[in-house]
C-alpha cells in the first residue's frame, strides 16, 4: 500500500465522517444492492415521500462547479431511485460541501438523449466534473460529450463496458463481489467449484468473473450449469449428481428468484453442510436470508453499518428511507467537495482520482483504477437464522 501524501490524507479525512453504528436489521427495508449490469435498469415508481424531481436545480454555493446527472424522471413520473440519489446529494452538500462546490443537478429523463443534453448544458455552465448518470446507455452518451470537452466522469452504472480512461465507475461491480468471495473460499481451503447460473446478463458477467477468479487461485471449475426461466430444477439435479466432486457452489441469482433456486437445491439433495454455497451482494435481501437451504451460505457485500448510519441521517432529513444506491450520489458529491477543498487546480485530474490509496465512503473504502473500473473493500458474510454475520471484515485500506 502506498502511503498517502498529507494532502491526500486530509482529503480522505474530510471526505466522509460516518460513525459506524447501527445493525443489519436497520437495512431490512432497504435491500436494493445496486442496479444490474444490463443496458437499462429499473428506476422504479414514484415515491410520495420523496422530494419532487426537477429538471434543473443548484445546490451549494462553492466556487467549483460540478454536475450531477440523474434519472429524476422516467416516463411521465418521478423515479424513486433518481429522487433518492438527488436527496442523498443534498445531504452531502449540507453536511460537508456547501461552501466548496456548486452542484448543478440535471435530469437525464432516463434516456441517452436526455443524458447527452444534460451533460452538454452543465459543461456549458462551467461544470468541471460530471457525476452520473446511472443507466449504462446514458453513461455512454454523457461520456461522449464529457470526453469531447476534456471533463472526467464518475458514473453509477454497474456495466463495466461503460468504463474507460476518464470515465470512472463508483458502482457495486459484480466482478468485485465475485473476486472477494472466491478469494475467501480459497483461503478456507476450497478446491473445486460448480456454478448454477441463470441465462441473463448479470449471470454472464458473474460467471466469466468466477472463471477468472478461480483460475487465479487454483480452484477447479467442475461444472457450469446455465438455466432458463423454469429450468433451475434440472440444472440443480445435474450439480447434485456431482456429489463429493465439488466443495462449493456459486449461484449468481437475483433475490426474487432465490426461493425457487432454494427449492431446487433441496430437491437435488445438495447439502449446504457439505457444499459451501456462495453468492453475490444481491443476496443482502430478506427474501434470501430466510431461506432454509441458504443458511450457512457466504456472500460478499459492503458492510452494513456505514449504510445504516447514512440511512438514519437521510430519514431524519427527508422522512423516508433511501434506496440502496443513494450512497453512490452521497459519496461522489462528498468526494468532489473534498477534492475541491484540498487539491487546488489538479482536483479532478487523473492522478488525483486514481490515487491508489483510495477514499473512504459510506460503503467503505474504494479506489478508481486507470481503466475506469473500481475496487471496493467488501466484507464476507454468512447467512445465519435469517440474518447475516460478518465472517471476514471489509478491509479499511486498499
Amino acid at each position: 500500500m502506498r502511503i498517502p501524501t498529507d494532502q491526500f490524507a486530509a482529503a480522505r479525512r474530510s471526505f466522509l465522517r460516518v460513525a459506524l453504528l447501527g445493525s443489519a436489521a436497520a437495512l431490512s427495508a432497504c435491500s436494493l444492492t445496486g442496479p444490474g449490469p444490463g443496458p437499462r435498469e429499473d428506476a422504479g415508481a414514484p415515491n410520495p415521500n420523496s422530494a419532487p424531481a426537477t429538471g434543473s436545480e443548484t445546490l451549494g454555493n462553492g466556487p467549483v462547479k460540478v454536475a450531477l446527472v440523474l434519472p429524476l424522471t422516467q416516463g411521465s413520473g418521478a423515479s424513486v431511485v433518481g429522487v433518492s440519489m438527488r436527496n442523498a446529494a443534498e445531504l452531502a452538500i449540507s453536511e460537508a460541501g456547501a461552501n466548496d462546490i456548486t452542484l448543478l443537478v440535471r435530469d437525464d429523463r432516463s434516456t441517452p438523449g436526455g443524458a447527452r443534453e444534460a451533460t452538454q448544458t452543465a459543461i456549458s455552465q462551467g461544470a468541471e466534473l460530471i457525476l452520473g448518470p446511472l443507466f449504462a446507455g446514458d453513461v455512454r452518451a454523457a461520456a461522449e460529450v464529457a470526453k469531447g470537452a476534456g471533463k472526467p466522469v464518475i458514473a453509477f452504472s454497474t456495466d463495466l463496458s461503460t468504463a474507460s480512461r476518464g470515465v470512472y465507475l463508483l458502482s457495486f461491480l459484480v466482478e468485485n463481489y465475485v473476486d472477494r468471495i472466491v478469494e475467501f473460499a480459497a483461503s478456507k481451503g476450497k478446491k473445486s467449484i460448480a456454478v448454477l447460473a441463470p441465462e441473463n446478463d448479470y449471470a454472464n458477467v458473474a460467471t466469466g468473473a468466477l472463471q477468472q477468479a478461480a483460475a487465479r487461485r487454483d480452484i477447479r471449475v467442475a461444472l457450469i450449469e446455465r438455466y432458463k426461466a423454469g429450468g433451475v430444477a434440472a440444472s440443480a439435479a445435474n450439480i447434485g449428481a456431482l456429489g463429493a466432486q465439488i466443495d462449493c457452489l456459486f449461484i449468481p441469482e437475483q433475490a426474487a428468484a432465490m426461493p425457487e433456486v432454494a427449492r431446487a437445491l433441496t430437491a437435488s439433495k445438495i447439502d449446504p453442510r457439505a457444499v459451501q454455497i456462495l453468492g453475490t451482494g444481491l443476496w443482502n435481501d430478506a427474501r434470501v436470508l430466510g431461506l432454509p437451504a441458504l443458511q450457512g451460505a457466504w456472500f460478499a457485500t459492503p458492510e452494513n453499518a456505514g449504510f445504516a448510519a447514512f440511512a438514519q441521517r437521510y430519514r431524519a432529513k427527508f422522512g423516508s428511507d433511501p434506496t440502496r444506491v443513494a450512497t453512490l450520489a452521497y459519496d461522489s458529491v462528498s468526494l468532489a467537495a473534498a477534492l475541491a477543498r484540498t487539491q487546488g487546480p489538479r482536483r479532478f485530474s487523473e492522478e488525483v482520482l486514481t490515487n491508489p490509496t483510495g477514499f473512504n465512503g459510506a460503503d467503505g473504502v474504494f479506489r478508481f483504477k486507470p481503466d475506469g473500473s473500481n475496487e471496493r473493500g467488501l466484507a464476507v458474510v454468512q447467512i445465519n437464522n435469517g440474518t447475516t454475520t460478518v465472517i471476514s471484515p471489509a478491509p479499511r485500506t486498499l
